[in-house]
């Protein structure tokens, strides 16, 4: 889809801030605010906005830090389907956050969120490791997020630099 350098810019200002209201993204736009609500509703409709999300820093609310695991998938492609079938398969159990065709060693990578460690692990060799076209795994648990998508999230604001004196 050729979209125009507005619907683009459009794009750009909702993905870093998707609070933004329609009058604020058509001053910055310079379109009309009717033009900029039709944009916005033309690109839901198209999913090109797919969804509108909050980026939540868990480990600062106690009780809420769970377990986030990245787990690299070999997979037997399916013929007529290739990857397709199984990965959809996989993104459509509830622990699953997201899934990745990949290059290199292992085809798919699989985020999923988890309660425990346990919890994970129980996901992997239950569910994920018993589907057909599953011909191995390999699980690496996130230990602590620096950054996630474009956010940093925790930033140390002391000044560094080196006191100079005469």
């Amino acid at each position: 889809m050729k979209l125009t350098q507005k619907e683009t810019e459009i794009l750009e200002l909702l993905e870093e801030n998707s609070r933004l209201t329609p009058q604020d993204i058509s001053k910055m736009v310079q379109l009309s605010e009717e033009e900029t609500i039709g944009t916005i509703k033309r690109l839901e409709e198209q999913k090109v906005i797919i969804d509108y999300s909050t980026t939540v820093n868990w480990r600062k609310v106690d009780g809420h830090e769970g377990v986030t695991a990245m787990i690299d998938v070999k997979v037997a492609p399916k013929r007529g389907t290739g990857f397709d079938a199984i990965a959809e398969r996989i993104y459509r159990f509830n622990e699953v956050k997201s899934v990745y065709l990949m290059s290199g060693a292992y085809d798919l990578s699989v985020v999923i969120e988890g309660r425990s460690m346990s919890e994970v692990a129980h996901f992997v060799s239950d569910k994920l490791s018993t589907l057909d076209s599953v011909l191995s795994t390999t699980t690496h648990f996130i230990l602590k997020k620096y950054k996630h998508d474009g956010k940093i999230y925790e930033q140390d604001d002391e000044d560094k630099r080196i006191v100079v004196s005469p």
